[in-house]
């Protein structure tokens, strides 16, 4: 679930907590204001704590995942999103027209990656190669690129350096595809399967349904 998402939900049953518990110490238990107040913070908290284990308890369990594996996969999605954030503004400074589409299919692929990484963590072991390897070279590729372009005169090298640079993106552009594949590749097979099954399921009614036209035609 979103995080920003998780902690609306949160707060939102532990406001009326929070409100009650204070009203109930006051009024029914004649607690003075300020313990009051204390004790209704208290119990917001308490709420909003409880739910979050739970909540972090029930999206694991629902992605088959350990504390463990889940603390070491965020913390590579938050520097993967540094890195796709210096992607993006090397990319922007681009002034090369002719690399528009391909500037564009960089950040699309990325960014699917990224967000279906992070709404699903365990594909995040199929994309391994996109995040310690893949995404470094393109972000490296891209800054050089970007500050190479800006210089006002630039030297016969350099014009090479940018050529061969643009043509290791447009393969390299190839590879991030090749990444985004295998993160869906299970739901490919999924799908292929479930297909399959459909096939199946409709020639056999096919069958059933024209029985004497079937033996009629062999």
């Amino acid at each position: 679930m979103n995080p920003f998402l998780a902690f609306i939900i949160r707060s939102f049953v532990a406001v009326p907590v929070t409100i009650v518990t204070g009203f109930v110490s006051f009024v029914w238990f004649d607690v003075n204001f300020l313990p009051s107040v204390g004790y209704a913070i208290l119990g917001g908290v308490m709420v909003h704590v409880i739910l979050s284990m739970v909540m972090n308890h029930q999206f694991l369990k629902k992605h088959q995942l350990s504390r463990k594996e889940y603390r070491y996969i965020r913390k590579n999605l938050a520097e993967a999103n540094k890195k796709i954030r210096r992607l993006n503004k090397s990319l922007f400074d681009f002034r090369d027209l002719s690399s528009v589409k391909q500037r564009m299919d960089i950040m699309r692929i990325t960014k699917k990656i990224q967000k279906m990484a992070a709404k699903e963590p365990k594909r995040f072991y199929q994309a391994e190669p996109f995040y310690f390897s893949h995404l470094d070279s393109v972000v490296e590729l891209t800054e050089k690129y970007s500050f190479l372009a800006s210089q006002p005169k630039k030297s016969i090298e350099i014009n090479q350096s940018l050529i061969e640079t643009k043509q290791t993106l447009n393969e390299l552009t190839k590879v991030l595809e090749e990444d985004l594949y295998q993160v869906v590749s299970n739901d490919v097979d999924h799908l292929n399967f479930e297909i399959d099954v459909a096939k199946h399921s409709i020639n056999r009614y096919k069958d059933s349904k024209f029985p004497d036209k079937n033996r009629w035609l062999k």
